[in-house]
């Protein structure tokens, strides 16, 4: 795989600060923060100030998407950093349906997702 930046995979419209989740989600500072270190979302330091900001496509007005935190994990097992599970999540593949991993997952495709993250270790 290719090592690109996130940002070039995940598009800048796509990124929420942390107050911008909070008002989607109606969560407290400390829930979003929660969610950041249980790692059910993952995010990156973006722009001029550095601001932690997370896809907006890994949200839901609920919380955070429910497959994503066991993606996350199977990919960062997979020895990927988070910047690299950006990129993985977030890359065009024409095998898929919804054309990303990310999309699959929202389309309740998290079995196939799964299985190709797991092969990322091999």
């Amino acid at each position: 795989m290719n090592v690109l930046n996130a940002t070039n995979v995940i598009y800048a419209g796509d990124w929420m600060t942390v107050p911008d989740v909070m008002t989607l989600t109606g969560a407290s500072q400390a829930r979003v923060r929660t969610w950041l270190s249980d790692r059910e979302i993952i995010g990156t330091r973006r722009g001029p100030n550095g601001a932690l900001m997370v896809p907006a496509a890994f949200l839901t007005g609920e919380g955070p998407l429910k497959s994503l935190r066991g993606t996350i994990s199977v990919l960062s097992d997979s020895g990927l950093s988070d910047e690299q599970i950006l990129q993985w999540l977030g890359e065009p593949d024409d095998t898929l349906p919804v054309g990303t991993p990310i999309g699959a997952l929202q389309a309740g495709h998290k079995a196939e997702i799964r299985r190709r993250a797991q092969e990322t270790a091999f």
